[in-house]
């Protein structure tokens, strides 16, 4: 059966780039700072269409309105919206929408490669290492420790909000060709893979859908937007967060190693110092890492809305979220682990320097009695 190829009458794509930009990011101060400056409003972020006893964000993000950016697509002048959003915990998502009106299907879906190939990892577009020296400048202050790797995550999402005529949404996939859109691929994909590539499919209501894969969504909402895109900035923000921590363990690791074999080496009843301050050094590793996972992890919290939490856990599923956060608890066992075998051996060696003082003092009084005797 041929698919059809619909007039999209209202649509949107949504280029989405995650920067882990600083350890942590006091928002109440960047909304400040933001704030004194001549630039448009700021505000913190909550779910548009959600009861917030049902989905609410751990502490709620900055979302900052960015200045408009000319864009060319597929031969094209076009102006995108940009903003951002700060997370406490270090991270800045960018978000740059593209604004589509009056096309049929292919060309959208041609239109989402595009924004792809311009704005996508592959393509290393300057605007984004611009969007980020501009809060950089504007709201340095309010970032403890900037990051110098600028480790992020990339995510496309393509956003339809109206048909020129009526498609049926329960059997879209069949309705229209959106592997393309989903795969970015052009070939002709396997049974299989299309199967794989249309698993993670929702709907809540009779009239909109969502399809997950791992580096893009095909999101179909007609009441406007959707905190479906919300919570897939969250996932995607978390498994960068995650990513961070578990690339800092695996280079503290070795080093780890080396400062342990070092103490054992410096093998001297003083020795119980070198312990000693290795451990304090670990602890205070693990309370700043567990501290900041513990932020990432509560993030968002969704309780009561069904359809968000289904999505929000297929995200996390299709991201590895939980597998990189299991990798990153591994890593921080060890460091604990370790941190607990110092601790005892410092304990050991204070004790062996309390023996030799004690021997000390008995040898002393001895040779004193028999001076006097």
């Amino acid at each position: 059966m041929p698919y059809h190829n619909p007039m999209v009458r209202s649509a949107v794509v949504i280029a989405m780039h995650m920067v882990d930009m600083a350890d942590a990011i006091d928002l109440a101060r960047a909304e400040a700072l933001w704030a004194s400056q001549p630039r448009p409003a700021s505000v913190r972020s909550k779910l548009s269409s959600t009861p917030s006893k049902a989905v609410a964000f751990g502490v709620p993000p900055l979302q900052l309105s960015l200045e408009p950016i000319p864009l060319e697509l597929a031969g094209r002048d076009c102006t995108a919206q940009v903003s951002a959003r700060l997370y406490e915990f270090g991270t800045v998502a960018f978000s740059i929408h593209v604004p589509v009106v009056a096309c049929d299907w292919q060309r959208y879906s041609a239109l989402v490669d595009a924004v792809d190939n311009l704005l996508g990892p592959e393509a290393e577009h300057p605007v984004w290492g611009y969007l980020a020296q501009q809060l950089k400048t504007a709201l340095g202050e309010a970032m403890s420790r900037l990051s110098g790797t600028m480790l992020s995550e990339d995510y496309l999402l393509g956003l339809v909000h109206a048909f020129d005529e009526a498609v049926p949404v329960a059997s879209m996939h069949e309705y229209i060709d959106l592997v393309p859109l989903l795969s970015g691929e052009q070939r002709p994909l396997s049974a299989q893979a299309r199967q794989d590539l249309l698993q993670q499919r929702f709907s809540w209501y009779a009239d909109d859908l969502v399809i997950l894969t791992w580096d893009r969504a095909f999101i179909y909402e007609p009441r406007g937007d959707s905190d479906v895109v919300d919570i897939l900035e969250v996932a995607n923000a978390q498994l960068l967060e995650m990513r961070f921590y578990d690339e800092l363990l695996d280079l503290e690791l070795p080093r780890m190693y080396d400062l342990v074999e070092a103490a054992h080496r410096a093998n001297t009843p003083m020795g119980s110092r070198h312990f000693a301050s290795l451990a304090r050094r670990l602890y205070t590793l693990v309370a700043e890492v567990t501290e900041i996972t513990e932020k990432v992890d509560n993030a968002l919290q969704v309780t009561e809305d069904v359809y968000l939490a289904r999505v929000y856990a297929a995200a996390l599923e299709l991201f590895k979220v939980h597998h990189v956060s299991s990798a990153v608890d591994r890593k921080l066992a060890i460091i604990r682990d370790t941190y607990n075998t110092l601790y005892e051996e410092a304990s050991g060696k204070r004790g062996e320097l309390m023996e030799l003082a004690i021997i000390a003092l008995i040898v002393l009084e001895i040779l004193i009695a028999i001076v006097r005797h």
